[in-house]
């Protein structure tokens, strides 16, 4: 289906007005490669010159940006000032804690917008995320049910209509997707009951489906609240046997006693 024809009085004016709308409601992300200027003149039923007039702007605007041949993307600039001052904080297990405790927060909001403010589009979004990680749980794929994971919360994101909240979380998304990835794996392996993930992420399912907006909030707090549990667990045994490795290298350090000698 084509995109709507635009015709304004100042054409190239409104072509970089509806680009711009797209990036601010995340319908396009940072890094994503725009059609050629054949195509995207095609979809936009605008011509030629006027697009490439658009196209300036957005790019003098650092919005856009193009390669050596001309293709335009994204700008990966897009809420980097957020995300590379917490690169390096997200690396620490205290971090991981204060990330669980965000997201639970974030989350719990996001869910219960979802429920009041969801599209069928983004229903259908939801619930093929939602197909994909039973999916993936079903096949015991740990990296699948990971991946999964990140990309159901996201949708709700999306679901949630909120241009503050979705960009914020887009702007800390390469921490979403790298530490707390890995995380998502290790609080998964750590879970007694595996099945019980799953089961938090129906219960959030079920009520942004039903337009549930506190039983969705209440879903995606415990969910949040199971997740803290498991990590906290996670660090005090890692703790354990950091504390235990480093009284059997204890030996690689310390002078053997002499027998029968006195103690400087």
């Amino acid at each position: 289906m084509n995109a709507p024809s635009l015709r304004p009085a100042k054409l190239a004016d409104a072509i970089a007005e509806h680009v711009q709308q797209m990036i601010l409601e995340g319908s396009l992300r940072p890094g994503e490669r725009l059609l050629s200027e054949r195509e995207l003149s095609a979809k936009l039923d605008v011509s030629r010159p006027s697009l490439r007039e658009a196209l300036d702007k957005l790019i003098a605007a650092g919005l856009l940006t193009t390669n050596a041949q001309g293709v335009a993307h994204v700008s990966n600039q897009i809420g980097k000032s957020l995300r590379d001052p917490l690169i390096q904080l997200m690396d620490t297990p205290e971090a991981r804690l204060d990330c669980l405790e965000l997201r639970a927060e974030m989350e719990a909001a996001a869910a219960a917008f979802a429920a009041e403010r969801a599209s069928p589009v983004d229903r259908e979004a939801i619930t093929r995320c939602f197909a994909a990680m039973v999916a993936a749980h079903e096949a015991q794929d740990v990296d699948e049910i990971a991946r999964t994971d990140a990309e159901f919360h996201f949708a709700i994101y999306e679901a949630s209509h909120n241009l503050m909240m979705l960009h914020f979380m887009r702007s800390i998304e390469g921490i979403l997707r790298s530490n707390v990835y890995l995380n998502r794996k290790n609080l998964y392996e750590h879970r007694r009951e595996k099945d019980s993930q799953l089961r938090e992420h129906q219960a959030i399912y079920d009520a942004i489906m039903a337009g549930e907006a506190e039983a969705a909030r209440a879903a995606a707090r415990l969910h949040m609240t199971t997740a803290m549990r498991t990590q906290r667990e996670i660090q005090e045994a890692e703790r354990r046997l950091e504390a235990s490795i480093r009284r059997l290298a204890r030996g690689d350090i310390v002078a053997p006693r002499r027998r029968g000698a006195a103690e400087v």
